[in-house]
């Protein structure tokens, strides 16, 4: 009888433990949510001065990455002094704690402070498309703010954008970051749910915006090339795609103008898809990455793991 008690009272305990520990998990998420939107309400100058106070803090006194970002650099772009590097390393920080800001003023931009923000010179490549009922697949990097990207295709185009993304750990910044890729009218399709949405959808022209020149997971790490000088694995996702469904691929250039301003290029890479051999289009995609990065390297994102999987 005593047992029994005991054990009522320590399944009550855990079931009100629970309750409170969840209770406790949204209340901290809603007092983000705040934070954050309050943040966004502030003027992109003064977010600024706070990204030049983190780039103090996080990369000059804790070093964020810095090892990484170093590793990377050096084998990415051989042919650069010392003193070269560090210069990229030096304006690669900067940049990206530009990024950060200018995300979190995502959450509450206006469209017209996004348009003129986010200037595309060639807009009617998108037009061409759409007047041929034609979904298109558009090639993106980790370049310039592929955020704002997203953002200022869903505003200027004719077709529906659809992001392809991929589950984050965080649920909270997970469910903050697809929030601000969608305010402007993107879908947001989780990776591993693409092509069952591309079926079900396969009448209304769209555009497929892909990421892909990170890492992939180790399961997927099943085609290798070379890319910034070094033996790497990666995404085939805008190569099958666009063969699958005879979608022409396009590669989306971004240019950072100066803070806050940012002006896109976009390139067609492929146009008839079906006639590629297996890694032609993703080498397409690769080279146009290479030219951007190499004209101005301090605008991609060298704090990833890129070459972590090994052949």
């Amino acid at each position: 009888m005593v047992g029994f008690l005991l054990y009522i009272k320590l399944s009550i305990f855990t079931i009100v433990f629970c309750y409170l520990a969840i209770q406790f998990y949204k209340l901290r998420n809603f007092i983000f949510k705040i934070l954050f939107y309050c943040l966004s309400l502030l003027p992109l100058w003064s977010l600024y001065l706070f990204s030049d106070f983190v780039y103090l803090v996080i990369y000059k006194l804790i070093g964020y990455r810095t090892k990484v970002v170093r590793e990377n650099l050096r084998n990415s772009l051989p042919n650069k002094s010392e003193s070269e590097l560090k210069d990229i390393e030096k304006n690669f920080y900067h940049h990206f704690f530009d990024l950060i800001v200018e995300i979190i003023k995502s959450i509450s931009i206006s469209e017209n402070q996004m348009r003129k923000r986010v200037v595309f010179q060639n807009i009617e490549m998108f037009d061409k498309y759409s007047e041929q009922n034609k979904s298109i697949v558009l090639a993106v990097s980790h370049y310039g703010n592929w955020e704002w990207g997203i953002s200022g295709i869903a505003l200027n185009t004719e077709q529906k954008m659809m992001g392809v993304y991929k589950k984050i750990n965080n649920l909270f910044f997970n469910d903050l970051m697809n929030k601000n890729r969608a305010k402007f009218g993107a879908d947001l399709v989780e990776i591993n749910e693409t092509f069952r949405y591309l079926i079900k959808n396969k009448n209304n022209p769209k555009i497929i915006g892909l990421l892909a020149d990170q890492s992939p997971t180790k399961n997927d790490s099943n085609y290798w090339t070379t890319f910034l000088n070094q033996e790497t694995s990666v995404y085939l996702g805008p190569e099958k795609i666009s063969k699958k469904f005879n979608y022409p691929v396009l590669f989306c250039s971004m240019k950072k103008v100066k803070r806050g301003y940012y002006e896109v290029l976009i390139e067609e890479l492929c146009t008839n898809p079906e006639k590629t051999t297996e890694g032609e289009i993703t080498s397409l995609y690769l080279r146009k990455v290479e030219e951007k990065i190499n004209e101005s390297p301090e605008f991609w994102l060298w704090t990833h793991k890129r070459w972590k999987h090994k052949k």
